[in-house]
């Protein structure tokens, strides 16, 4: 009694490779895999497909590793402006110096292309800055920040043109992104820029919850 199979046989794979000459494309995995003769013909051109298909993965890989190279030098310098930043604020002998330090810092270290400080308190020293305003922290003005008080977790992006215009007011029209550091129980801190692209919704926000909590530590000293 024979045994019957249904493994196909090799002529009938080359047959079916034939007639379908791209099947490789659906599975570049399967070309790496197979052992093909390095002489001259036919079989050179997939022997030459293996190749590109390392090499277009060996681009991918490349690109890859810039980017991550790339952010790996962005967040370097924002480790090291954060840090400096905070030690320009523990350096400040009155309320008043913290949060002209945090202003400058903003605008010169962080290229805020505007800067907006809100505060429940007054503060000696600050009278006169067109970037600084004392509200109560019941003001009705308030009412759109409210959540993000409640969370105190940062926000990024084009804000709720109530927001945007509390915290810029003629200047809201020039402003096109912003990060805005929720302090709760102490105020608001806003940077705004000009590139609709600087600040965007869901880029990462640890420096920016380390420099509110350096800024709110540094205040209540």
């Amino acid at each position: 009694m024979s045994e019957t199979t249904d493994k196909p046989r090799a002529h009938e794979v080359a047959a079916w490779l034939r007639q379908n000459p791209r099947f490789l494309q659906q599975f570049p995995d399967l070309a790496l895999s197979l052992e093909v003769p390095r002489e001259s013909g036919q079989a050179a051109s997939l022997a030459s497909y293996q190749l590109e298909v390392l090499r277009e993965k060996n681009r991918e890989l490349s690109r890859r590793l810039q980017e991550l190279f790339a952010n790996a030098q962005e967040n370097e310098r924002l480790a090291v402006r954060t840090h400096q930043l905070t030690l320009a604020l523990m350096r400040q002998p009155s309320a008043g110096g913290v949060v002209r330090a945090m202003a400058a810092s903003l605008a010169e270290d962080f290229a805020g292309d505007r800067v907006r400080i809100v505060l429940f308190q007054q503060v000696e020293g600050g009278e006169g800055a067109h970037w600084l305003r004392i509200v109560d922290a019941d003001d009705a003005r308030l009412v759109p920040f409210r959540d993000c008080l409640a969370d105190g977790e940062p926000l990024c992006g084009r804000l709720h043109p109530d927001k945007h215009a509390f915290l810029y007011g003629e200047d809201a029209e020039q402003v096109q992104s912003t990060a805005l550091l929720p302090l709760p129980g102490v105020g608001l801190v806003a940077v705004g820029s000009v590139d609709p692209n600087r600040f965007f919704p869901g880029m990462g926000t640890l420096f920016l919850r380390m420099m509110a909590e350096a800024f709110t530590t540094a205040l209540s000293r």
